[in-house]
């Protein structure tokens, strides 16, 4: 229950970190694989992304996005589930890339996962790709 302390969040019910925790250095989890290729940061998601998955991979998120003009690409290849806190991670991904001056580029999921996508009209403002070369290829070439 929120009774408004410092350390209690409305939005950890929602699985989203606050931002001031942004800053700590990202835990290893088996739940994303963040490397960079071709100019670009790309974060494989994997598994489950749910209230406890996100909470967990919002460190490697925020250290993705937190460059200026990040470069960005989000495989969603191997994720098997997506709840509301996996979407909510999606958007912050995309909120913090387009505050940087960045772009974001997204590798479509199973068809279940791009079905969430599509009810929730995410997919227009993601626009998933098949592949991730086709992914990377959305970024401008480095400079």
């Amino acid at each position: 229950m929120h009774r408004g302390s410092p350390h209690s969040f409305p939005a950890d019910e929602a699985g989203a970190v606050p931002e001031e925790e942004s800053h700590l250095t990202p835990q290893p989890t088996r739940h994303v694989a963040a490397y960079r290729t071709n100019g670009c940061t790309v974060l494989e998601l994997r598994g489950d992304m749910d209230i406890v998955t996100a909470l967990r991979i919002t460190p490697h998120v925020d250290a993705a996005t937190a460059s200026v003009r990040p470069r960005i690409v989000i495989d969603l290849t191997p994720v098997t589930f997506l709840d509301a806190s996996g979407l909510t991670l999606l958007c912050r991904a995309y909120r913090r890339t387009c505050e940087q001056g960045g772009s974001l580029s997204m590798v479509r999921g199973r068809p279940r996962i791009m079905r969430i996508l599509e009810i929730t009209g995410l997919d227009s403002r993601f626009r998933p790709v098949a592949t991730l070369a086709e992914a990377l290829s959305f970024h401008d070439s480095p400079t």
